[in-house]
């Protein structure tokens, strides 16, 4: 247990946990962690931004597969930034069999931001991504390892793949995963590959096999991860439907409170007895972020606690100065309020968003926003009745949704997390109407107080400063 971090800082998002949090939290000898999701979209917008400070560019240089990075700058970087009102040249869509191009965006946009999170300092740093974003899995965990990741975690989804990918990996193997593609037979052969011999043209740097860390709510999932996969699970971190994102739905029948949220009950309480038995190291999420309940996990036998909400609003966070400003001042006055809805998701797992207006939270600015799906990291595989494959999303413009075989009742309610996310962190697409893509915080309940990390009189934080806080009585040597 020692050799772990007492605080895991959550994977937030896209780029909220970006390498800048991650590095500052991993500075301070906890583990910080980037987040892999989106992160090809990540790496052509920053470029077209302009990269004004560098990092990007300096990261690419030490990318080691010759021949990979020329091309993207050629294709996507603007030296002092894009006009304003210019719209962000768009990269490829995801796809079982990607292009080079797609490729290469994936593995070097994963190597540039845990490169530039390590950079500096001796400490492990982790990434997140979600098992329900199959398709660019394979690349995205090999640029990640090519910088020398030290922690995967996974969740949304069963990622019992994962652990064998990762050894095949670090063997230099080729690896596959299947991809959840509906009304597929074994013929429509329904996975991903990627060797990284091909890959690297013969080029076959050497990189090791980081832990992986299964993000799950439930000890029964836990208990099969480590006794009915051939390949090692490391650990768990075990999350309440108290955390910010994507929540486990309720385990049974699924029943709304008065505010249209799910209900969750005693079968959604992890055993943690379950946990102990199981001989690996669990962290424990959802409302942790004080140092009581540090303590608290410690003596149920956790090797610490994962943080996400509390790390979102400091000052080292990707999420734009003003929406940390709006929702601060909203905690500050104790306004801030979480909602978990459970349609908001194309995935169909419950989502949280904080109930902020001029946001797709607020139902005006979402019935006003014309549906596009240009981004299509939420899509699903599917084979229609003639045999042709597709991809599909629950949230794209709905008369495709349906000729594509999709029910339209999918649709209700669904939001465009892809494009949002990316307008949280300043990386928003601009409409044909010359407005920018409309924004959508998530958040866990936490949210209501993170204003207490705001020393007195201050309008921010750092992520020292909530590292120094949860640590408070706790003895780390």
């Amino acid at each position: 247990m020692n050799d772990h971090p007492l605080i895991i800082q959550g994977g937030m998002g896209v780029a909220v946990s970006d390498w800048r949090l991650a590095k500052a939290v991993s500075s301070e000898g906890q583990l910080g962690v980037v987040s892999g999701t989106g992160i090809d979209a990540v790496l052509v917008r920053r470029l077209q931004l302009g990269d004004p400070g560098g990092e990007i560019r300096r990261a690419l240089d030490a990318f080691p597969i010759p021949g990979v990075v020329d091309d993207i700058l050629d294709r996507y970087f603007i030296d002092g930034g894009k006009a304003p009102e210019a719209r962000f040249k768009q990269k490829p869509m995801g796809r079982l069999k990607p292009s080079r191009r797609l490729q290469d965006l994936l593995v070097v946009g994963n190597f540039v931001e845990v490169w530039l999170a390590k950079e500096g300092h001796s400490n492990p740093v982790g990434i997140n991504y979600l098992e329900k974003i199959q398709a660019p899995t394979l690349h995205s965990l090999y640029g990640a390892a090519l910088a020398g990741v030290d922690y995967v975690l996974i969740g949304a989804g069963i990622p019992r793949a994962i652990p064998g990918i990762l050894d095949r990996l670090s063997d230099g193997l080729p690896v596959e995963m299947k991809v959840d593609m509906k009304k597929a037979t074994p013929d429509d052969d329904p996975f991903v590959r990627f060797d990284p011999v091909e890959y690297g043209r013969g080029m076959l740097p050497q990189i090791g096999r980081p832990d992986f860390l299964a993000i799950v709510s439930s000890h029964v999932l836990a208990n099969m991860l480590v006794n009915r996969v051939e390949s090692r699970v490391d650990g768990f971190i075990v999350e309440s439907p108290t955390a910010g994102g994507h929540n486990a739905p309720p385990r049974g029948k699924v029943e709304l409170n008065d505010r249209g949220e799910p209900i969750y009950g005693e079968r959604d309480i992890p055993d943690l007895a379950v946990f102990r038995d199981l001989d690996r190291p669990f962290w424990m999420a959802g409302l942790y972020a004080r140092p009581e309940r540090l303590k608290e996990a410690l003596a149920e036998g956790a090797a610490g606690v994962q943080v996400g909400t509390a790390f979102a609003y400091c000052e080292e966070s990707g999420l734009q100065l003003t929406v940390k400003a709006q929702v601060l001042e909203e905690s500050r006055k104790m306004r801030a309020r979480v909602v978990t809805d459970p349609l908001g998701s194309p995935t169909g797992f419950p989502f949280k968003m904080v109930a902020l207006a001029g946001t797709l939270a607020d139902e005006a600015v979402y019935a006003d926003r014309t549906r596009v799906c240009d981004l299509g990291y939420l899509r699903v595989a599917y084979v229609d009745e003639d045999g042709k494959k597709g991809w599909r999303c629950p949230s794209e413009p709905i008369d495709d949704y349906v000729r594509k075989g999709g029910d339209v009742a999918d649709t209700v309610g669904r939001k465009c997390l892809c494009n949002a996310l990316l307008s949280n962190v300043g990386l928003g697409q601009i409409k044909r109407d010359g407005s920018e893509e409309p924004i959508l915080v998530t958040s866990g309940d936490d949210v209501v107080d993170v204003a207490r990390f705001l020393p007195e009189g201050a309008a921010s934080y750092r992520a020292k400063d909530v590292i120094d806080y949860l640590l408070t009585g706790i003895t780390t040597g």
